[in-house]
């Protein structure tokens, strides 16, 4: 029975990884509970101190996933009209797919320094910010999943 759950506490950490990049499935999460089934269930236990840092870690990231876009939209000379088009661009983003996640905040903070009467040029920088900080906070959960994995890997 330990074997099945080691093997289904893989495919979330897996799972986990893939989520870095699909919008609606929170990778870090995910992967922490593959992380808390070895724990728990898989007969691998992992030091408290560990489990309390990955727990950390993904709710973090789950906070920064949507902030960066409009933080580094604001870095590269965006507007409060061209941070505000980011978030838009990311909730309907969430319903589009995956090309409506990562387009979402670009397109939205385009359109929304458009709106605010900013040039063709400017619109275009401000949102290559946004573009940036979906890049940003794509390779950092994809760094703390795979330190998970990595985590997992060496407690088997």
């Amino acid at each position: 029975m330990e074997l099945l759950w080691i093997i289904f506490a893989f495919l979330l950490l897996i799972l986990g990884l893939v989520g870095c990049f699909l919008p609606l499935l929170p990778g870090p999460p995910v992967s922490f509970l593959g992380l808390l089934v070895l724990h728990y269930l898989g007969g691998h236990p992992f030091s408290s101190y560990l489990l309390w840092i990955y727990a950390i870690l993904s709710l973090s990231s789950l906070i920064l996933d949507y902030y960066l876009p409009i933080w580094t939209t604001q870095k590269y000379g965006g507007s409060k009209a061209g941070q505000w088009g980011a978030t838009f661009g990311v909730l309907l983003g969430l319903f589009v797919g995956p090309w409506g996640v990562i387009l979402g905040p670009f397109v939205g903070a385009y359109i929304g320094e458009l709106l605010a009467g900013r040039k063709s040029q400017e619109a275009w920088h401000s949102a290559k910010g946004a573009f940036v900080g979906f890049l940003l906070g794509t390779g950092l959960k994809m760094m703390l999943v795979g330190g998970m994995i990595w985590s997992a890997i060496h407690h088997i």
